[in-house]
């Protein structure tokens, strides 16, 4: 279940910086294998396959092993990536093993199964200190900035320390009691190429909805999520899903 993943959503931190002294055990590798198995999709529909490879068949300079992803390009691939892959980035930090999102590394197999290579995860075993202890230490928007309306303000909090290229942060939320609407902003800046951003922040914006629904389970909400159809690029700020509240079961466990 997701949701036993949010504990680690004030654990996790991108770590790019490993010791080659520590290595991940055929133990842990064996869980890392099956856990991927089990991943959840954002759409079903959508057929995906994963690769675990050593570091040096990649052009990655971090980590141990690389997770390659790969999938067919259909509507909301991208979003499938980030929800499905940062499952992946919290269930590693319950192991004590550091990942990092690692969009400008490379395979030489873009091509896999019929599918096509998406982003790669890097990863190796970390020491605790590696990982977070202080959430205040982390630059991320306050609240106000990404979420507009009524609504639950410890899910607000939480959700903003979902990880995103660059930093670029390009979730934006409306809500009120019983509906959340989830936007990507256009208008983020960064030293990336501008062509580069929408495939990179539409990835984060299904990070963004991993952490949004592992907060609202944990919160013991209950809602219908309705992905919205493709629109206009230009725009400032395009509909990426709405999230119909329909009941609250009871206390946060």
């Amino acid at each position: 279940m997701m949701e036993e993943l949010y504990d680690m959503i004030f654990k996790r931190k991108s770590v790019r910086k490993f010791d080659e002294e520590l290595l991940v055990s055929e133990e842990e590798l064996e869980e890392i294998k099956q856990k991927v198995e089990s991943l959840i999709p954002l759409d079903k529909d959508i057929r995906v396959t994963f690769r675990i490879v050593k570091r040096t068949e990649t052009t990655s300079k971090r980590g141990e092993y690389c997770l390659l992803m790969y999938s067919e390009q259909k509507v909301h691939y991208l979003l499938n990536a980030g929800y499905m892959l940062e499952q992946m980035d919290l269930y590693l930090a319950s192991l004590d093993i550091g990942s990092c999102w690692y969009a400008l590394a490379k395979t030489t197999e873009l091509r896999y199964d019929g599918l096509d290579y998406v982003i790669m995860m890097a990863f190796g075993k970390s020491r605790p200190e590696d990982f977070r202890k202080d959430l205040s230490k982390c630059n991320r928007k306050d609240s106000k900035t990404i979420w507009k309306g009524e609504f639950d303000p410890g899910i607000a909090d939480v959700v903003r320390y979902a990880p995103s290229a660059c930093n670029t942060q390009p979730w934006r939320v409306v809500s009120d009691n019983h509906c959340i609407k989830v936007y990507r902003s256009t208008l983020v800046k960064s030293f990336m190429p501008v062509n580069k951003l929408p495939y990179y922040n539409s990835i984060d914006m299904g990070i963004f909805l991993c952490f949004l629904e592992i907060a609202l389970r944990h919160s013991n909400y209950a809602f219908d999520r309705i992905l919205t159809k493709e629109q206009n690029p230009n725009n400032e700020n395009i509909e990426i899903a709405a999230y119909n509240i329909n009941t609250v079961l009871g206390a946060a466990t």
